[in-house]
């Protein structure tokens, strides 16, 4: 969930009277809460609630309890009403389909509820490009359509607009609005489409076409909004388009009553358009920006809209069409444990009234979904519905032999020491690092001492001013002291911790030379030796780590070169220069407890490369053929050898999540074929308290677990 979006640009559509788009449709396995692996494994989500940006809302309007949401990072979700939690529908997506999780747009189709469409693509530099795909049973498997356009779920404008839409009058119809290449339309239920070249507005570069909207009561009209250039009607079911003059230029979201009358929200407020005439209805003394907007299907004048992106959200509601405006007050009531009141207000994307339950209205924001069961009271009582919803973004995790099962540093909303398991949420969120403000807080790394593994460093901050430090624990990760002084105006990256004193450790930073302390962070003096830290805070390497015996031994990896300092991190030297390298290759660096001068390095499609005399030589290990992710845990009983997990690509097994009992001798695979979690893994950590355990942190999917079902060998 990356709040950092592109600079905005002006731009013009390129016109193109013919669809070139011919990929195969592909058919995409049913999306599991809880999925088998290989082997006797279970996967699922460890348990936290939510953190993501939720950037839509849709309910069916003819069944009830037929919800779905978006998200900008963590793929789509629908309603399970049964037990009040969130069902994925992207996990069957493997890692060459990782831009298929970016939530770009979704439309049911209103004459059937079965069928619903997404429009799926995270990045629209990636391959394979962003594409739109069908599913008949609500989302339980997908059918990949002949479209592929480039699609930014995680870009400006995100939380706002709706491109798909099915025509209500005929089903047949599906319109989609691109950031970058115009309107499409589906004429066959989405088995064919074109570009419509009718219509040549001037669009936002990176925006493009933000909104397509029928009319519910009137066959063929349609509205388009045209991102700052102003809003396009069609009577004629988009085969003629004409600019309404006086329209909004940078509208947010449409909404149609049920007597035909036009909303808007706007950069500069909100808008109504009837009988030819644009009117302001802005709420009195707030000339802001709104975003959400939702009108009652059962009132048309009952209206409600929320200011844009916004840390202090403000709902406000009208009953008379927009003459007089209430601000909503709210009254939270949090089923996660660690949320607190100002989630309720940050970024509020979708705001939706339930056609099917009165008084029920739905809202989606940065952190979550919200639900009143009845919007007419003052205040509102909102409660956060999040089971299921779990989409943050992992930067670090660690599972000691002593403490919590499970530590995760994560963006946005910080981390977490995980006291209640991996199927509750957490108590609590880390403290000790950050000020009260809770958006834009990150750990971005997690290290302890090997001989006093309750002793944590961790490292992070405040994105939203540029705040960052680290802290230090003395419990295991419960609780957090801030260190007492740290280098200004510096993104720490990652944290190694001596084996022998916790007090010692060495941080990398961004774009700038590693520091250390011998003091736990009272005192800092540059480290000698070592390139300039990588570019952060969004930064996924691994390259530096601590031996697990020597206490003054550290080792650091970049472009190819290994690292070693055996002076307390004091000053490195160049131990080996021979390995490969790709720029854009994930890599991680690793020490084995026990086994002094043994590192490990993954180099994604390089291979893993195991040394047993502090990096000086590095043996490629024949049998991985792709090392994307790797970690050490508990070996099984009877044995000193730790067990290796892998997310790669092994020898004759081909792709997958994989576990070796003998350093990467022999493999056996233990990833689901039904979630293969392909949601851009990060970080890949294994348990030392329970043999089997292991971890991986995706960017936008949350946490994943995967435990043997079968007892302890």
């Amino acid at each position: 969930m990356r709040w950092v979006v592109a600079p905005v640009l002006m731009g013009f559509i390129v016109g193109c009277a013919t669809n070139n788009q011919t990929p195969q449709a592909i058919t995409l396995a049913a999306p599991m809460n809880s999925a088998m692996g290989q082997n006797g494994y279970r996967w699922a989500n460890v348990s936290i609630g939510g953190g993501g940006f939720v950037t839509g809302v849709y309910l069916h309007p003819r069944q009830k309890d037929l919800v779905y949401i978006r998200t900008d990072v963590g793929g789509f979700y629908r309603w399970n009403a049964a037990d009040k939690s969130w069902i994925p529908l992207n996990d069957s997506f493997g890692l060459a389909q990782k831009t298929y999780y970016g939530g770009e747009a979704l439309a049911v189709d209103p004459n059937n509820p079965n069928i619903v469409y997404m429009a799926a693509g995270k990045y629209s530099q990636w391959e394979p490009k962003g594409s739109i795909f069908k599913s008949t049973n609500q989302g339980k498997t997908w059918t990949k359509l002949k479209i592929d356009l480039g699609m930014d779920s995680n870009d400006e404008q995100r939380w706002a607009g709706e491109r798909l839409a099915v025509n209500p009058s005929n089903s047949n119809d599906i319109f989609f609005g691109s950031r970058h290449d115009g309107l499409w339309q589906s004429s066959d239920a989405g088995a064919t489409w074109r570009k419509v070249t009718s219509c040549s507005p001037t669009l936002t570069k990176g925006i493009g076409i933000l909104g397509i909207m029928f009319d519910q009561q009137v066959p063929g009209l349609m509205y388009m909004n045209a991102y700052g250039d102003g809003i396009y009607q069609s009577t004629d079911t988009g085969v003629t388009w004409s600019k309404i003059e006086g329209s909004p230029q940078q509208a947010q979201r449409m909404a149609i009553a049920n007597n035909g009358v036009l909303y808007v929200t706007h950069n500069s407020g909100v808008s109504q358009y009837a009988n030819g005439v644009w009117r302001n209805i802005t709420p009195k003394g707030n000339p802001s920006s709104f975003n959400a907007l939702g009108v009652n299907p059962t009132n048309p004048k009952h209206i409600l809209v929320a200011l844009e992106q916004s840390t202090s959200t403000k709902i406000y509601e009208t009953l008379d069409g927009g003459d007089n405006w209430t601000e909503k007050k709210a009254s939270i009531k949090h089923r996660v444990p660690w949320w607190d009141d100002s989630m309720f207000a940050t970024w509020t994307s979708a705001i939706e009234f339930d056609p099917n339950v009165s008084g029920k209205v739905w809202m989606t924001n940065g952190f979550g979904i919200w639900q009143t069961d009845n919007i007419n009271p003052n205040p509102v009582v909102w409660t956060n519905y999040q089971q299921g919803h779990e989409e943050v973004v992992a930067f670090a995790l660690a599972a000691p032999t002593k403490g919590a099962m499970l530590l995760s540093g994560v963006a946005d909303v910080d981390g977490f020491y995980h006291n209640n398991g991996l199927d509750a949420f957490p108590s609590k969120r880390f403290d000790g690092i950050a000020d009260s403000n809770h958006v834009n807080r990150d750990t971005l790394s997690i290290a302890y001492s090997e001989s006093e593994p309750l002793h944590i460093v961790r490292l992070g901050g405040s994105r939203w001013n540029s705040t960052f430090t680290g802290a230090t624990s003395q419990d295991g990760g419960l609780t957090w002291k801030k260190f007492p002084s740290f280098p200004p105006k510096t993104i720490p990256l990652r944290v190694a911790v001596s084996a022998t004193n916790p007090k010692l450790f060495v941080v990398t930073l961004s774009k700038a030379q590693p520091v250390r302390t011998m003091d736990g962070g009272a005192s800092w003096s540059k480290v000698s030796g070592l390139p300039d830290g990588a570019e952060g805070p969004w930064y996924w390497g691994q390259p530096l780590v601590a031996d697990k015996v020597e206490g003054d031994t550290f080792y650091y990896y970049n472009e190819g070169k290994v690292y070693r300092s055996t002076d307390g991190g004091e000053s490195f030297s160049l131990v080996n220069s021979s390995l490969p390298t790709r720029k854009w290759d994930w890599y991680s660096l690793k020490t084995v407890p026990g086994f002094k001068d043994e590192v490990w390095l993954s180099l994604d499609w390089n291979g893993l490369y195991r040394s047993t005399d502090g990096g000086k030589t590095m043996t490629k290990l024949s049998s991985v053929e792709r090392a994307h992710l790797f970690a050490f845990g508990k070996p099984e009983t009877g044995s000193t050898t730790p067990t290796l997990y892998l997310y790669g690509r092994v020898a004759g097994m081909g792709d997958g999540i994989f576990r070796s009992l003998d350093r990467g001798e022999t493999w056996t695979s233990i990833g689901s074929v039904e979630n293969p979690i392909g949601g851009e893994p990060n970080v890949m950590e294994a348990s030392w308290k329970q043999f089997g355990l292991v971890f991986i942190g995706t960017n936008g999917r949350g946490i994943f677990y995967g435990t043997p079902d079968s007892p302890q060998r």
